[in-house]
């Protein structure tokens, strides 16, 4: 059975879900705000990211437990393919969110006029449909492979979630892990590097960007791909590794840590691709400061009378003090 460190395991969980939870409520309240009001293709899509963030985050604690257990499962064990199915998915569900926002951003730099005429919202609904409705199907083996068992020989062990696989299970997932680093790994790492190499190159071109926006969208750029690279990199190269040794390798658990780290990286991707969000946290901050600020005159306007109170009254002798002048 692979080994996580408890510490470390634990360490990386609560930091991703303490910065990653109140950075995506807030992409998630200012993204379906904007939807509601004029609905835009990117953020549509970035929306859709959020909320697979979200449900990442929200199956977390079911891992947190899981770490702080020494790795066995002493939940019921129904949440251990559905928390699991969940957590694999959602992480899938980030890269074809990432890799559908470099397509839109590089159409709209690379054809902006045909684009801007046949932009419609309701295709990136469609296409986010679809994009959820193939991370599912996918990942569905994710759910299925520790109910299968077509010999017999008894339940699956219930003391560990998705661990000690019988030879009749391996012969299944390791085929669909080898699938899972071809198709939804390396071709939308592919389509994603294409579409932001051209982005860069195109928007360095242009004479009427201003320099601080052509730095945002090369961070936007490069921040993306660093992404794919640390977070799901790692990971996906541990089903290439298991499928040609035929089992896991012991570091595959820590390859899945760097995919945990994306749910909190998201939020900066965000930030630097849309508006909206940057105005909402600076919005936000202003808010903190004034009440800051008016927190502080409150207290200062009641130290105030108090002071000058004092200051009256001892700048008048005492009765005692009348017969001594």
């Amino acid at each position: 059975m692979q080994q996580c460190e408890t510490i470390l395991c634990l360490s990386v969980y609560i930091i991703t879900f303490i910065t990653g939870f109140p950075s995506n409520i807030l992409a998630f309240y200012t993204f379906s705000s904007k939807v509601w009001r004029k609905p835009v293709p990117i953020d549509i899509l970035l929306l859709n990211l959020t909320i697979s963030d979200l449900l990442f985050l929200l199956v977390l604690p079911f891992k947190m437990q899981e770490a702080v257990d020494g790795m066995h499962w002493n939940m019921p064990y129904f949440l251990c393919p559905l928390s699991g199915f969940i957590f694999y998915m959602t992480i899938y569900n980030s890269v074809f969110f990432l890799t559908a926002v470099s397509v839109e951003r590089y159409l709209g730099v690379a054809f902006p006029i045909q684009h801007s005429l046949r932009r419609r919202p309701v295709y990136a609904v469609v296409a986010s449909l679809f994009l959820w409705m193939l991370s599912m199907l996918h990942l569905s083996i994710v759910y299925i492979v520790p109910y299968y068992n077509p010999a017999g020989t008894g339940p699956p062990p219930r003391n560990v979630c998705y661990e000690e696989f019988t030879d009749a299970q391996l012969r299944i997932l390791l085929p669909v892990r080898l699938e899972l680093c071809i198709v939804l790994f390396c071709i939308p790492l592919l389509i994603c590097t294409f579409c932001y190499v051209n982005f860069i190159r195109i928007l360095s071109r242009l004479p009427n960007i201003g320099r601080r926006r052509k730095l945002r969208a090369i961070g936007l750029a490069l921040g993306t791909l660093l992404v794919f690279a640390l977070c799901f990199g790692p990971y996906n190269v541990s089903h290439v590794v298991g499928y040609f040794s035929k089992s896991s390798p012991a570091w595959r658990d820590k390859a899945l840590l760097l995919s945990t780290f994306n749910a909190c990286l998201d939020p900066l991707i965000f930030y630097l691709s849309s508006a909206a969000v940057r105005s909402t946290l600076a919005s936000m901050a202003q808010g903190v400061w004034h009440r800051i600020k008016t927190g502080s005159s409150v207290i200062f306007c009641w130290r105030l009378p108090k002071d000058g109170h004092e200051g009256t009254k001892n700048s008048f002798p005492l009765p005692g003090e009348i017969n001594a002048l």
